[in-house]
């Protein structure tokens, strides 16, 4: 495997999470209960760990700023363009998932 500095991963790793925000925003017909029940994971989840990140170096970026970073618009703004109300499947499916050990 080839070597890499400090320096340049946190570089590339950043590269890689602006490109998955930028993909994200683009494909806002992907639910946030489907990204959670498939990947475990959701926008919501990408902007609370770049609020913990902010707040572990005492930045005083809030959870609406760090949602609209991840969302490229205020979040209820998001919600009212995008979100779908859950199905039965998926909010099935989500319940599965958290009662599941991880």
């Amino acid at each position: 495997m080839t070597e890499i500095d400090s320096a340049t991963r946190t570089e590339l790793e950043a590269a890689v999470f602006r490109r998955l925000v930028a993909h994200l925003q683009t494909r806002s017909d992907v639910q946030n209960i489907d990204l959670m029940n498939m990947a475990g994971f959701c926008r919501n989840c990408l902007s609370n760990w770049m609020k913990d990140a902010a707040d572990e170096r005492g930045l005083g970026l809030t959870k609406d700023e760090t949602r609209e970073r991840v969302y490229g618009m205020p979040y209820e703004e998001w919600k009212r363009l995008n979100q779908a109300e859950a199905t039965s499947e998926q909010q099935a499916a989500f319940s599965k998932a958290q009662a599941e050990p991880h």
